[in-house]
Formats: structure tokens, sequence, C-alpha cells
């Protein structure tokens, strides 16, 4: 076999080895309160054992897109986020982010952060009593599987799924896509 036949397998190697180096040297797995839930992609953390806000910081859940909370469906997609990591919706209404305590819910949240983003925030998977909150969206078709930053195979077919049986903002002939209606409405 040649050099250049080669090369697609190489590249996938390569990029398998820097993954795996990235996901065993970076990625910080811990127990946490869920204080407030921007968005249904997005919320703040508190580390368990810490009653200092100055020890919170903003999680973006990996493999998913949600809507935007004045988007379509992205006022569902973040009371399930909600729901999910709080047992309840809090009483407060509107459209800020809802502050939120969860210490005597008895919840189990844990994450696992494997990087930051181009804002600083923490990127990574959240798990709510042992659910996965970005599967969990994508089921209800309340968050978009990206392909291009993602290759779950497990939320991709979540993602199809929920497609095909018209979950969520797949009832919508045409949802536009959090990544295309941002571009057009700016924050």
């Amino acid at each position: 076999m040649g050099i250049i036949k080669m090369l697609p397998i190489i590249r996938y190697l390569f990029a398998s080895l820097c993954l795996c180096l990235i996901t065993t040297s970076h990625a910080k797995e811990g127990v946490y309160t869920v204080t407030y839930v921007y968005d249904g992609d997005t919320v703040k953390l508190r580390p368990i054992n810490s009653n200092s806000q100055k020890d919170e910081f903003k999680l973006r859940l990996t493999d998913i897109d949600a809507p935007e909370r004045t988007q379509d469906y992205g006022l569902k997609s973040r009371r399930a986020l909600i729901k999910l990591c709080q047992g309840e919706l809090s009483p407060s209404k509107g459209k800020k982010a809802v502050q939120l305590g969860v210490q005597d819910k008895k919840i189990l949240v844990t994450a696992e952060i494997i990087a930051k983003d181009k804002y600083n925030r923490a990127l990574g998977r959240l798990q709510c009593n042992h659910i996965d909150a970005s599967l969990y969206l994508v089921e209800l078709g309340l968050a978009w599987y990206p392909n291009k930053y993602s290759n779950d195979r497990e939320i991709y077919h979540a993602a199809l799924k929920a497609r095909t049986k018209k979950r969520g903002l797949w009832t919508d002939d045409k949802p536009i896509p959090p990544w295309s209606w941002r571009r057009e409405h700016l924050h």
C-alpha cells in the first residue's frame, strides 16, 4: 500500500491519539451543584464541597447545540434541563437565567470537563442522576446534534430518532438550527 493511500489512516490514528491524550490528561471529573441554567446547553456549576460563589463556573455541554432562550423551543429546552438537574422548575420566571439551589434535592450532578472554549467556558459532559444531559435533550427533540463538532454516535442516532418521530422542535416543518438563528439575531 502506498503512502498516499495510507494518509487517511495515518490522520485518523493521529487524531485518535491526540484525542486520547487530551481526554486523559485534561479531563476533570467531579460532583457539583447546578446553581444556574442559562439555556439548554449551558449551566453554572459549583463543586459540591464548596459554598463559595467564587468556585462557580460555566459549563457548555458538548455534543449538542440547544435553541437559544428567545428562539422557538429555547425555553422548553432550558426547562427540560432544569427539571433533569433540579428535579423541578424554579419558581422564578422571566427572561433572565434562573438561579437554583439544589443541595437539598438529592440529585447527583457529575460533570467531566474536557476543555475550555473561546468564551472561557468549561466544555464537558453533564450527568444528572446518571442521565447524560446532552443525550436526554436530543432524545426529547430539544437540542440539535452538530455534525461539525461531535462524533458521538449514540447522540447522533438519538437525534435521528427524535427527528423521525417528530419530537420537540422536529414538529416544526423547518426548524431553524441555533447556529443559523444566532447569525440572524445578534446578541
